[in-house]
Protein backbone atom coordinates (compact mmCIF):
# COMPACT_ATOMS: atom_id res chain seq x y z
CA UNK A 1 0.00 0.00 0.00
CA UNK A 2 2.93 2.50 0.97
CA UNK A 3 4.63 1.72 -1.99
CA UNK A 4 1.70 2.66 -4.02
CA UNK A 5 1.13 6.17 -2.49
CA UNK A 6 5.03 7.00 -2.41
CA UNK A 7 7.76 7.27 -5.03
CA UNK A 8 8.61 4.17 -6.29
CA UNK A 9 11.87 2.53 -7.89
CA UNK A 10 11.73 -1.22 -8.32
CA UNK A 11 14.97 -2.20 -9.38
CA UNK A 12 16.62 -6.11 -9.84
CA UNK A 13 19.12 -5.48 -6.85
CA UNK A 14 21.64 -8.62 -7.81
CA UNK A 15 21.54 -7.21 -11.61
CA UNK A 16 21.88 -3.84 -11.21
CA UNK A 17 18.42 -3.03 -12.63
CA UNK A 18 19.04 -5.78 -15.90
CA UNK A 19 17.48 -8.91 -16.40
CA UNK A 20 18.29 -11.69 -18.67
CA UNK A 21 15.78 -13.98 -21.29
CA UNK A 22 15.95 -16.81 -22.04
CA UNK A 23 18.57 -16.24 -24.90
CA UNK A 24 20.71 -14.62 -22.94
CA UNK A 25 20.16 -11.21 -24.34
CA UNK A 26 20.09 -8.26 -21.25
CA UNK A 27 16.90 -6.68 -20.76
CA UNK A 28 16.81 -3.53 -18.88
CA UNK A 29 14.39 -3.79 -15.75
CA UNK A 30 11.83 -0.82 -16.05
CA UNK A 31 11.47 1.88 -13.26
CA UNK A 32 8.23 3.04 -11.78
CA UNK A 33 7.40 6.59 -10.57
CA UNK A 34 4.16 7.13 -8.95
CA UNK A 35 2.03 9.46 -7.21
CA UNK A 36 0.61 10.92 -10.71
CA UNK A 37 3.77 10.66 -11.92
CA UNK A 38 5.12 12.98 -9.78
CA UNK A 39 2.25 15.80 -10.17
CA UNK A 40 2.70 15.18 -13.60
CA UNK A 41 6.66 15.56 -13.39
CA UNK A 42 6.88 19.03 -11.55
CA UNK A 43 5.03 20.35 -14.41
CA UNK A 44 0.94 20.79 -14.64
CA UNK A 45 0.13 19.73 -11.45
CA UNK A 46 2.24 22.71 -9.99
CA UNK A 47 1.77 25.18 -12.47
CA UNK A 48 -2.18 24.61 -12.45
CA UNK A 49 -2.39 26.07 -8.58
CA UNK A 50 0.04 28.74 -9.37
CA UNK A 51 -2.28 29.80 -12.53
CA UNK A 52 -5.13 29.90 -10.18
CA UNK A 53 -2.97 32.11 -7.35
CA UNK A 54 -1.66 34.09 -9.85
CA UNK A 55 -5.83 34.97 -10.63
CA UNK A 56 -7.09 35.61 -6.91
CA UNK A 57 -4.29 38.39 -6.59
CA UNK A 58 -4.49 40.05 -9.74
CA UNK A 59 -8.35 40.00 -8.52
CA UNK A 60 -7.42 40.96 -5.30
CA UNK A 61 -4.98 43.52 -6.32
CA UNK A 62 -6.87 45.68 -8.67
CA UNK A 63 -10.56 45.34 -6.59
CA UNK A 64 -9.07 46.76 -3.52
CA UNK A 65 -7.14 49.25 -5.19
CA UNK A 66 -10.52 50.73 -7.01
CA UNK A 67 -12.47 49.91 -3.17
CA UNK A 68 -9.84 51.95 -1.50
CA UNK A 69 -10.06 54.89 -3.87
CA UNK A 70 -13.87 55.02 -3.66
CA UNK A 71 -13.32 55.33 0.38
CA UNK A 72 -11.00 57.72 0.47
CA UNK A 73 -13.20 59.99 -1.14
CA UNK A 74 -14.87 62.93 0.75
CA UNK A 75 -16.20 66.66 -0.23
CA UNK A 76 -13.76 69.43 0.65
CA UNK A 77 -16.42 71.09 2.29
CA UNK A 78 -18.40 68.33 4.28
CA UNK A 79 -16.90 68.95 7.78
CA UNK A 80 -17.49 72.75 7.38
CA UNK A 81 -20.72 72.02 6.88
CA UNK A 82 -21.43 69.54 8.88
CA UNK A 83 -20.40 72.32 11.41
CA UNK A 84 -22.88 74.71 10.61
CA UNK A 85 -25.38 72.63 11.10
CA UNK A 86 -24.96 71.76 14.48
CA UNK A 87 -23.79 74.86 15.50
CA UNK A 88 -27.72 75.82 13.97
CA UNK A 89 -29.50 73.16 15.27
CA UNK A 90 -30.10 71.36 12.46
CA UNK A 91 -29.44 67.40 13.20
CA UNK A 92 -31.77 66.20 10.65
CA UNK A 93 -29.76 68.81 8.00
CA UNK A 94 -26.78 67.10 9.06
CA UNK A 95 -27.95 63.76 8.89
CA UNK A 96 -29.28 64.30 5.26
CA UNK A 97 -25.94 65.79 4.56
CA UNK A 98 -24.17 62.22 5.59
CA UNK A 99 -26.66 60.31 3.91
CA UNK A 100 -26.14 61.81 0.41
CA UNK A 101 -22.87 61.18 0.84
CA UNK A 102 -21.25 57.06 0.62
CA UNK A 103 -18.48 57.06 2.05
CA UNK A 104 -16.67 55.95 5.14
CA UNK A 105 -16.47 59.07 6.46
CA UNK A 106 -19.95 60.51 6.07
CA UNK A 107 -21.11 56.83 7.37
CA UNK A 108 -18.98 57.71 10.72
CA UNK A 109 -20.14 60.62 11.38
CA UNK A 110 -23.85 60.13 10.67
CA UNK A 111 -23.74 57.88 13.61
CA UNK A 112 -21.74 60.76 15.45
CA UNK A 113 -24.88 63.20 14.67
CA UNK A 114 -27.99 60.87 15.58
CA UNK A 115 -25.87 60.47 18.87
CA UNK A 116 -25.96 63.96 19.83
CA UNK A 117 -27.37 64.40 23.32
CA UNK A 118 -25.60 61.66 24.64
CA UNK A 119 -22.38 61.56 26.49
CA UNK A 120 -19.43 62.62 24.35
CA UNK A 121 -17.55 59.17 25.44
CA UNK A 122 -20.73 57.16 23.84
CA UNK A 123 -20.62 59.44 20.73
CA UNK A 124 -16.69 58.72 20.16
CA UNK A 125 -17.45 55.21 21.07
CA UNK A 126 -20.09 55.19 18.56
CA UNK A 127 -17.90 56.69 15.80
CA UNK A 128 -14.87 54.28 16.60
CA UNK A 129 -17.22 51.35 16.43
CA UNK A 130 -18.70 52.01 12.90
CA UNK A 131 -15.21 53.27 11.53
CA UNK A 132 -13.29 49.66 12.73
CA UNK A 133 -16.60 47.80 10.19
CA UNK A 134 -15.16 50.58 7.70
CA UNK A 135 -11.88 49.66 8.45
CA UNK A 136 -12.84 45.99 7.92
CA UNK A 137 -14.27 46.40 4.94
CA UNK A 138 -11.14 48.25 3.08
CA UNK A 139 -9.24 45.15 4.39
CA UNK A 140 -11.19 42.22 2.96
CA UNK A 141 -8.67 40.06 0.66
CA UNK A 142 -5.65 41.48 2.02
CA UNK A 143 -4.86 38.56 4.30
CA UNK A 144 -5.55 36.24 1.06
CA UNK A 145 -3.12 38.44 -0.65
CA UNK A 146 -0.16 38.10 1.77
CA UNK A 147 -0.89 34.54 1.91
CA UNK A 148 -0.56 33.88 -1.73
CA UNK A 149 2.41 36.17 -1.58
CA UNK A 150 4.03 33.48 1.18
CA UNK A 151 3.16 30.59 -0.69
CA UNK A 152 3.45 30.74 -4.38
CA UNK A 153 7.04 31.21 -4.04
CA UNK A 154 7.05 27.84 -1.85
CA UNK A 155 4.70 25.95 -4.35
CA UNK A 156 7.21 26.97 -7.41
CA UNK A 157 9.91 25.68 -5.16
CA UNK A 158 8.06 22.36 -4.86
CA UNK A 159 7.99 21.74 -8.67
CA UNK A 160 11.38 22.39 -9.01
CA UNK A 161 12.39 19.97 -6.27
CA UNK A 162 10.34 17.21 -7.96
CA UNK A 163 11.55 18.04 -11.30
CA UNK A 164 14.61 17.70 -10.17
CA UNK A 165 13.86 14.12 -8.41
CA UNK A 166 12.29 13.04 -11.84
CA UNK A 167 15.54 14.24 -13.96
CA UNK A 168 17.33 12.50 -11.47
CA UNK A 169 15.19 9.02 -11.99
CA UNK A 170 15.94 9.40 -15.76
CA UNK A 171 19.54 9.72 -15.03
CA UNK A 172 19.54 6.48 -13.37
CA UNK A 173 17.36 4.52 -15.42
CA UNK A 174 19.41 5.98 -18.44
CA UNK A 175 22.51 4.50 -17.14
CA UNK A 176 25.90 5.07 -18.79
CA UNK A 177 23.49 6.78 -21.80
CA UNK A 178 22.45 9.33 -20.26
CA UNK A 179 23.68 13.05 -22.32
CA UNK A 180 23.45 16.38 -20.96
CA UNK A 181 20.61 17.30 -24.01
CA UNK A 182 18.47 14.62 -22.49
CA UNK A 183 18.30 16.28 -19.10
CA UNK A 184 18.13 19.75 -20.02
CA UNK A 185 14.70 19.84 -21.06
CA UNK A 186 13.84 18.37 -17.23
CA UNK A 187 16.02 20.90 -15.45
CA UNK A 188 15.25 23.78 -17.52
CA UNK A 189 11.15 22.54 -16.96
CA UNK A 190 11.66 22.35 -13.23
CA UNK A 191 13.36 25.82 -13.14
CA UNK A 192 10.12 27.30 -14.81
CA UNK A 193 7.81 26.27 -11.88
CA UNK A 194 10.33 28.27 -9.18
CA UNK A 195 10.25 31.21 -11.82
CA UNK A 196 6.75 30.99 -12.07
CA UNK A 197 6.27 30.95 -8.11
CA UNK A 198 8.66 34.04 -7.81
CA UNK A 199 7.04 36.03 -10.39
CA UNK A 200 3.54 35.51 -8.67
CA UNK A 201 4.86 36.37 -5.30
CA UNK A 202 6.60 38.94 -5.70
CA UNK A 203 3.37 40.72 -7.88
CA UNK A 204 1.17 39.79 -4.42
CA UNK A 205 3.83 41.30 -2.29
CA UNK A 206 3.80 44.39 -3.55
CA UNK A 207 0.24 44.65 -4.73
CA UNK A 208 -0.36 43.98 -0.49
CA UNK A 209 2.39 46.66 0.62
CA UNK A 210 0.38 49.15 -1.87
CA UNK A 211 -2.71 48.66 -0.66
CA UNK A 212 -1.74 48.40 2.95
CA UNK A 213 -0.10 51.99 2.54
CA UNK A 214 -3.29 53.25 1.22
CA UNK A 215 -5.85 51.68 4.01
CA UNK A 216 -3.35 53.06 6.64
CA UNK A 217 -3.99 56.74 4.78
CA UNK A 218 -7.53 55.98 4.86
CA UNK A 219 -6.98 55.41 8.29
CA UNK A 220 -5.39 58.69 9.27
CA UNK A 221 -8.06 60.18 7.47
CA UNK A 222 -10.95 58.53 9.19
CA UNK A 223 -9.16 59.54 12.93
CA UNK A 224 -8.72 63.04 11.75
CA UNK A 225 -12.22 63.17 10.79
CA UNK A 226 -12.98 61.78 13.93
CA UNK A 227 -10.66 64.22 16.58
CA UNK A 228 -12.40 67.37 14.19
CA UNK A 229 -16.25 65.82 14.60
CA UNK A 230 -15.39 65.76 18.83
CA UNK A 231 -13.96 69.07 18.56
CA UNK A 232 -16.99 70.53 16.58
CA UNK A 233 -19.11 69.39 19.86
CA UNK A 234 -17.12 71.10 22.38
CA UNK A 235 -17.14 73.85 20.33
CA UNK A 236 -19.66 76.56 22.26
CA UNK A 237 -22.55 77.05 20.07
CA UNK A 238 -22.89 80.79 18.07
Amino acid sequence: MLNNILLQISVAADSLATTVDANGDIIPQEESISVLQLLYDGGLFIMLPLAVLSVIAVYIIVERIFAVREASKSEDNFMNQIRDFIHDGKIDAAQSLCQSSDTPISRMIEKGVSRIGKPLTDIKEAIENVGNLEIGKMEKGISTLGTIAGAAPMIGFLGTVIGMIVTFHDMFTAGNEVQVSDLAGGIMQAMVTTAAGLVIGIIAYVGYNVIVARVQKVIYGLEATTIEFMDVLNEPSK
